[in-house]
């Protein structure tokens, strides 16, 4: 192989010095350069024979080494593989004792089983036989049962055969048959037991009611205590204090006319007398009153006293007292505990706090009753909610009855289906006079109330009560004329002072109307003295300057 790259290196360096000649043709640079190269083969060969030297040297250590790691990684697998035997030697073993351990728990388990099964097995199999001996000592008792029934069964019968035998033999002594001796015997039992059971049912009354006035009369008692009330009565008259005398006569103004138009836009009378520093408003209706108070206090206080600034503070006045009616209706029904009651019930309650009944303020009499008729409820188990309802609600209709036809109490149902109140409560102001049967106990229970609220010492005055309503009666007969536009009972119902429509009612009219006002309150009302009836026809003309 050596000798095969000398060849070929040989030949290679024979043709680029021939070609080195060729081109140079210099001899002694040719020599030079073959003689280099000689020198450079001879360098190449004597170094393929070290390398190879070496080589073989370096190949024979490598077989060496090889098989010295060979062998010491034969040995070592040998020795690994036996430690892996080992230990999965006692795996195994480790394994086998627990599941042998496991084994033996599982047959003491197993065991255990065995034993109670055959206890349970013992135990059913002596309740079995004890159940055969109840089997059959059940049926030798049935069987001893047949057979008594049986005894009985006839001897029943002889006693029939007996009964029949004697009952014919009473029948021939006695000369009465057998239903003719049953309804005697039947009549004298029953005459006997009525006896007894009216006197038995008379007892029992008598207890009841003895109970029963002293429960009933506890819990009024009780109810009574714990309500605790204002007593509140009204006049029909009131006094505004004036700063001084001369105040007076700038009220009553030139030849009368600021006096009678606050009288004619409030529908009172005023009174002016020598009373000092004070002047008297006189009126039935305690709204109208009220208005006039404040109308009057204003124009004190302002000083400009003209028809004109009257009829504007009477207005402003108007919506102040409309104000305090609906204040006085929501503090009456926060007082009670009533918070869901309609808004327009609410100012219609408001406005009882001007009306009387009898001389007792109507809205604290129903204030009062709600609160009485829900103790009554408290203690009789009934619905409190209900009874209280009914009892702020029954008078609602005295605040509206001077406006619209009919009783208070009609006009009570009316506003009451009108906003949507529960049939029981409905019924409750329905029944609180006794117009109709009661059908809830919480009705009773609100007329029992009413009657406490208003029938306890200094609660009412009969005699205010009726003047009230003759006044009332006085305008309700001057209001049904053709006509009249307003009118205003005065002087304590001795003058009675009606405003027509110009439009309708002329000068001649106004004659003739006076007479049949005056003919008609003759015929149909009855009052002591007289009653005058003045008619006023006026028209107003206003333009605005600009």
């Amino acid at each position: 192989m050596v000798y095969t790259f000398c060849d070929g290196l040989s030949l290679s360096l024979k043709g680029e010095i021939m070609s080195s000649i060729g081109i140079l043709c210099n001899a002694a640079v040719i020599a030079g350069v073959v003689s280099g190269v000689i020198a450079l083969v001879a360098g190449l060969v004597v170094g393929a024979f070290v390398y190879k030297i070496l080589l073989n040297k370096k190949i024979g250590n490598s077989k060496s080494n090889a098989v010295k790691i060979i062998e010491e990684a034969y040995a070592e697998a040998k020795s690994i593989k036996k430690e892996s035997v080992l230990e999965a030697k006692e795996e195994a073993q480790k394994i086998k004792d627990e599941a042998n351990s496991e084994a033996r728990e599982r047959r003491g388990e197993l065991q255990k089983q065995e034993e109670r099964l055959d206890q349970r097995e013992e135990y059913l199999t002596k309740k079995e036989t004890l159940l055969d001996a109840k089997a059959g000592q059940l049926e030798n008792d049935k069987t001893q049962l047949e057979n008594e029934k049986t005894k009985i069964t006839e001897q029943l019968k002889e006693q029939n055969e007996i009964r029949e035998q004697m009952l014919e033999k009473l029948e021939k002594l006695s000369g009465l048959s057998k239903k003719e001796a049953k309804d005697i015997l039947i009549e004298s039992v029953t005459e006997e037991a009525k006896k007894d059971a009216g006197i038995l049912i008379k007892q029992i009354e008598d207890d009841a009611k003895e109970r029963a006035d002293k429960i009933a009369t506890d819990i009024v008692v009780g109810a009574i205590q714990k309500c605790a009330t204002d007593l509140s009565s009204e006049m029909t008259i009131t006094t505004v204090a004036l700063p001084n005398d001369e105040m007076k006569g700038r009220i009553i103004g030139r030849e009368g006319r600021n006096i009678r138009s606050i009288e004619a836009a409030t529908g009172v009378e005023l009174i002016v007398d020598d009373t000092p520093e004070a002047i008297t408003v006189s009126s039935f209706d305690p709204i109208r009153r009220e208005i006039a108070r404040l109308s009057l206090e204003k124009l004190i206080v302002d000083g400009r006293i003209h028809p004109a600034r009257i009829e504007e503070i009477v207005e402003k006045a108007t919506r102040d007292v409309d104000k305090i009616i609906k204040e006085a209706g929501e503090s009456a029904c926060n007082d009670v505990g009533i918070y869901n009651l309609n808004p327009e019930l609410v100012k219609i309650m408001g406005r009882l706090k001007y009306r009387t009944s009898y001389g007792q303020n109507c809205l604290k009499h129903s204030i009062e009753t709600s609160i009485i008729a829900g103790l009554l409820a408290t203690e009789l188990g009934a619905n409190v909610q209900v009874a209280k309802r009914g009892g702020f609600l029954h008078d609602i209709g005295k605040a509206l009855d001077h406006e619209i036809e009919g009783t208070h109490v009609a006009i009570g149902i009316d506003l009451a289906k009108k906003y949507k109140e529960s049939e029981a409560v409905i019924h409750c102001i329905h029944a609180h006079h006794g117009e109709v049967p009661f059908n809830s106990v919480e009705a009773i229970i609100v007329q029992v109330a009413d009657a406490i609220s208003s029938s306890r010492p200094g609660a009412r005055r009969e005699n205010l009560e009726n003047y009230i309503k003759r006044l009332e009666q006085l305008e309700t007969i001057c209001n049904g004329f053709k006509g009249v536009e307003k009118s205003y009972a005065i002087q304590a119902g001795r003058e009675v002072r009606i405003i027509v429509k110009p439009d309708q009612i002329n000068d001649s009219d106004a004659v003739f109307l006076v007479k049949d006002i005056a003919k008609k309150i003759e015929q149909e009302m009855q009052y002591p003295g007289q009653i005058k009836v003045v008619v006023i026809r006026e028209n107003r003309f206003t333009d605005t300057a600009k």
